[in-house]
């Protein structure tokens, strides 16, 4: 693992300190039930700056004339290490991570008090944890009960996760490579799930085959609880159960990506589960489709988040409207928001370590005060209609719901799609052919 891209994170950070200091600490282990562990994530915003994969550990960044980074981790410990693995201890991770110096975890708690002592700022991410909160405010009130000896608390606390969601908007090199790494991933993944498809499997077993590719080609697992949704399950936003029999004449909809080394992938398709779309299937199919291909010719550096949205919204309001779901113009239908039946969505969001990513949308509360792209930026494209049985719709457009998604790439001079998933009808119809 290259050690730069955290260390210049760390130096970014410290160079926006001035006199400051600032605190961050990784998730805690969280128990699933008795003594049983859910598998460990670490917080993205601790990973971001150190690469350091264990619990129990703190980031404290020193800014001023003698800048440090130091890191706060568990020790080593034979006995723990034959129960639950390697922990790397304070000096092997203070080398191997590139730290100016390493203490023991257990040692925190009395060196914070001096560490803030006496700097003008003090950086942490406030409200995110409550015992943190605490910790903080304990280490303030000690440097605050040595007033009288010329001791100073830091004047101003400062939320750290502004300043990293900044930095975390536009990614670098190093973070590209492990997001298109994942894409690739997750693509195989779709594909796989396409050409395993057959009527009468259960959304489970797509799910267990996107599972199976993710982990043999390397992933450290799903990045976010997968969507398998058979026929009308499609038009639930947030379907999980995955436990539903896929009818023959229905379509699927999956949304699933990986995750490498903490980055995340995020890719939609939706296919027919006989392999052949119907003409009704295909008329949806190829609205949402262009709507994807509109949003994406919108995406690049100069453009307003909210433009790649407007260019969707438009294609998918006269798909309505062809479908003679809606009536009137684009224009009416699209200012009275009169396909938010069937489009309650935005088009896309920030993606990177976390699945929907950090990062601000909007820089004002004025309505066109919407974030400009710029290159390194990163996020998915995903428009939908989902059209739920009812009586504004047709019976035979009852149940359809479609969504395509892809990652993105804003570059120099446009964008990147990056998710390499069959996605035109034709493609996902070669995919499917049965011999």
């Amino acid at each position: 693992m290259s050690l730069k891209p955290y260390a210049k994170r760390r130096q970014r950070v410290l160079d926006s300190l001035g006199d400051g200091v600032a605190v961050l600490a990784t998730a805690p282990e969280r128990l699933r039930n008795r003594d049983s562990h859910y598998p460990y994530r670490f917080d993205s915003y601790f990973w971001y700056l150190s690469g350091f994969p264990e619990p129990d550990a703190v980031i404290v960044l020193v800014g001023g004339a003698e800048a440090k980074a130091i890191l706060f981790c568990r020790e080593k410990n034979e006995e723990r290490e034959t129960w639950d693995g390697f922990r790397y201890g304070p000096d092997a991770a203070a080398a191997a991570f590139g730290f100016t110096e390493a203490h023991p975890i257990a040692c925190l708690d009395e060196m914070l008090p001096r560490l803030i002592a006496n700097r003008a700022a003090l950086w942490h991410s406030l409200g995110h944890d409550r015992e943190w909160d605490k910790r903080i405010a304990k280490a303030l009130n000690a440097v605050r009960s040595q007033g009288r000896s010329g001791t100073r608390a830091p004047g101003e606390i400062r939320d750290l996760r502004g300043l990293l969601d900044q930095m975390r908007l536009s990614k670098d090199e190093h973070e590209v490579q492990l997001m298109r790494h994942a894409a690739d991933i997750a693509s195989a993944g779709h594909s796989r799930a396409m050409r395993a498809c057959r009527p009468g499997m259960a959304e489970y077993e797509l799910e267990a085959e996107l599972s199976y590719e993710f982990r043999r080609r390397g992933a450290d697992g799903h990045a976010y609880t997968p969507i398998v949704a058979g026929g009308a399950n499609a038009c639930i936003l947030h379907y999980v159960d995955n436990n539903k029999l896929l009818a023959g004449q229905s379509l699927v909809l999956i949304d699933a990506g990986c995750e490498v080394a903490g980055y995340a992938s995020d890719i939609t398709r939706t296919f027919p589960v006989g392999g052949r779309f119907s003409a009704e299937q295909r008329e949806v199919y190829e609205i949402v489709l262009a709507a994807q291909q509109a949003a994406i010719a919108a995406v690049h550096p100069g453009a307003s988040f909210v433009d790649f949205h407007q260019a969707a919204l438009r294609v998918l309001t006269q798909g309505l409207i062809d479908l003679k779901l809606l009536t009137g113009s684009v224009d009416g239908a699209v200012e009275s928001e009169a396909y938010k039946p069937w489009y309650m969505h935005r088009t896309g969001h920030w993606l990177g370590l976390d699945v929907h990513d950090a990062g601000d949308y909007k820089t004002g509360t004025a309505d066109d005060d919407w974030v400009k792209l710029a290159a390194g930026m990163t996020l998915t494209v995903e428009p939908g209609l989902y059209l739920r049985p009812g009586s504004a719709v047709p019976e035979h457009l009852h149940g359809l719901g479609v969504r395509i998604e892809d990652d993105v790439l804003v570059t120099s001079d446009g964008c990147l799609v990056y998710t390499n998933a069959p996605r035109t009808v034709a493609e996902i119809e070669e995919v499917m052919r049965h011999e």
